[in-house]
């Protein structure tokens, strides 16, 4: 008598690739076995199964005449089973009859998911595309308001014999619905606050757009951890369906804090405090200080939204700064009232800025200040601002834009007149998950009465971390000659080379980033660019390379930048680190 004894099985599979391949791998049985212990007697039994379980699989695809060849041999420890599938020739879509009658098959909606069906004719048929055609298009009806839409006739007719299938399909859509009263559950404001809210009037057409529209704006408000936006059909009558919205109030004090560093401001703390609503008004309240080794802040902002189409708000802010850089230093107080809103495709910022502080302008070559002044300036401002990305934490796809423009008047509690005019665009493409390519680039122009009245952080600079690399920060710009008093006691005022600043800013940079790993990569890069006044334009050029990675607190940027055409600095480097989102 022969032992009974169990031994491993393999399979190969040939004949059929993609989704046909996945599809019969999934059928055949014996393939779960692979790599397990089977006896003879299991493997011929899942050996023998094989066909039909392959025809079967393939039906689906609109092949109904597969077949299977195959052979099955002992090897040494265990079993090997080949199989060649033939699909045959599969089953094509002869005729094929959609209709949605009425209005609703000439919403555009319908219409795009109609022409979107699949499979069409002279198309395999293809069963799971068919039943996603066929939910597409009851989807696209529902969204729209036909609640009650209903299929009155679908039959998909498949004849063997001729392999072709015939496809009908009817909609009977039935009344279109309309919004019917809003209902507001387990929030902690009024009705009628929440109401201003709402994108719709009551009576309008009812469309999924709008409930998800609604929502956006919930969660966009901050004020909820939970917003469930749904439309109550069980009790809609009349073709009119009420709209419930479940609400639960989120933590409503929120506490930040931190330590960070950068090139620019070295290493510091900071910390926060934001209220999401003050009372049931929906008001906020948002503060914030900063302590680093070159930048100190302290801010407080009020904010009194307004919901509606164009989430506009009132911000009032106080804000106390003390920044220095390699080129200067400063200590600023500023007071703005401004208005936020929605404006065609951008955030529009429009506001009044009144400002005074004392600054000063470094000497390079003995490192201390050589221009000192005081000033003060009112001035209205204008900023549109536009964001694009498919990842905030790591764009794939995307771009921001940001336009600003002000002005002021020399005597309206303004030291000089100056008018202003700044854009600064950043581009972000990748190719795939390994490489990104970052462009960006800023441009700004202004006309200004006297300039030496001016405060640095009005005028323009470039170098740094997010201009050109390889200079440092705002250590790039026009130059001046300053009378400087001379160390030697009794000696003469000396001339200085102070770089104060200038009326125009052109610059822009080109990034190429590699991964080599799904966190971490590294990044080559050029820089150019200047701010300079009337036609001194000299470009700069810095070039470098970095290291990437992607942390759980956002992206980290370490680059190492050289310049490039400045003989001054030509054995000079700088390291800039950067820790935050892309965009």
């Amino acid at each position: 008598m022969t032992p009974v004894h169990a031994a491993k099985v393999t399979t190969t599979v040939g004949g059929v690739d993609g989704d046909l391949k996945l599809a019969v791998l999934a059928a055949m049985e014996i393939e779960h076995y692979v790599g397990r212990d089977v006896s003879a007697a299991q493997v011929r039994r899942l050996y023998e199964a094989v066909p039909a379980q392959v025809a079967e699989a393939l039906e689906p695809y609109g092949y109904y005449d597969a077949t299977v060849d195959g052979s099955l041999k002992e090897v040494p420890g265990g079993w090997e089973a080949l199989f060649t599938v033939k699909p045959g020739e599969p089953v094509v879509v002869e005729d094929l009859a959609l209709s949605v009658p009425g209005e609703a098959g000439k919403m555009q909606a319908v219409r795009r998911a109609v022409r979107a069906f699949a499979p069409q004719v002279g198309q395999p048929m293809n069963h799971d595309a068919y039943e996603r055609g066929k939910a597409a298009i009851q989807a696209a009806l529902f969204a729209n308001g036909y609640l009650d839409a209903r299929l009155s006739a679908h039959r998909a007719e498949v004849t063997r014999a001729t392999r072709k299938a015939r496809i009908t399909l009817t909609w009977e859509p039935g009344e279109r619905f309309r919004m019917g009263a809003v209902r507001f559950e387990g929030g902690q404001f009024p009705t009628d606050f929440l109401q201003r809210y709402v994108p719709w009037s009551e009576g309008d057409y009812y469309t999924q757009e709008s409930l998800l529209s609604l929502q956006q704006r919930l969660v966009d408000a901050d004020y909820f951890s939970v917003v469930d936006v749904n439309p109550d059909i069980e009790h809609a009558k009349g073709g009119v369906v009420p709209i419930v919205i479940a609400l639960a109030p989120a933590k409503r004090s929120i506490y930040t804090g931190g330590l960070f560093v950068g090139t620019d401001t070295g290493f510091g703390v900071r910390g926060g405090l934001e209220r999401r609503w003050m009372n049931q008004r929906g008001h906020k309240l948002k503060t914030e200080a900063i302590v680093a080794q070159r930048l100190k802040t302290a801010s407080a902002q009020y904010q009194i939204p307004l919901p509606g189409p164009d989430s506009r708000s009132f911000n009032f802010g106080i804000n106390y700064k003390d920044e220095a850089s390699d080129a200067t230093r400063s200590r600023v107080t500023s007071v703005v009232a401004n208005e936020t809103r929605q404006w065609m495709g951008f955030t529009r910022t429009m506001g009044l800025h009144l400002q005074t502080g004392d600054f000063e302008i470094r000497d390079r070559t003995n490192d201390d200040f050589a221009v000192r002044g005081n000033s003060t300036m009112l001035y209205p401002q204008l900023a549109l601002t536009r964001k694009r990305a498919d990842d905030p934490l790591f764009v794939r796809r995307g771009y921001s834009l940001n336009l600003l423009a002000r002005a002021a008047q020399k005597g309206a509690l303004s030291d000089t007149s100056f008018l202003q005019l700044r854009a600064d665009l950043k581009w972000i493409r990748a190719f795939n998950w390994r490489n990104r390519l970052i462009v960006r680039g800023s441009a700004g122009t202004m006309r200004v009465g006297e300039f030496n009245d001016l405060p640095p952080d009005l005028r323009f600079f470039a170098g740094g971390d997010r201009s050109v690399r390889g200079y440092g920060y705002q250590t790039i710009g026009p130059v001046q000659n300053v009378e400087v008093t001379s160390q030697v006691p009794g000696a003469p005022p000396e001339l200085h080379p102070v770089v104060v600043g200038g009326k125009h800013l052109l610059a822009g940079s080109a990034e190429y980033e590699f991964y080599f790993h799904r966190k971490w990569g590294v990044a080559a890069f050029v820089d150019a660019g200047d701010a300079f006044s009337g036609t001194d334009y000299r470009l700069k050029v810095g070039a470098g390379a970095g290291v990437r990675w992607r942390s759980p607190v956002g992206m980290v940027r370490l680059d190492i930048g050289v310049p490039l055409r400045d003989r001054e600095d030509r054995s000079a480097y700088q390291i800039h680190l950067v820790i935050g989102p892309d965009l």
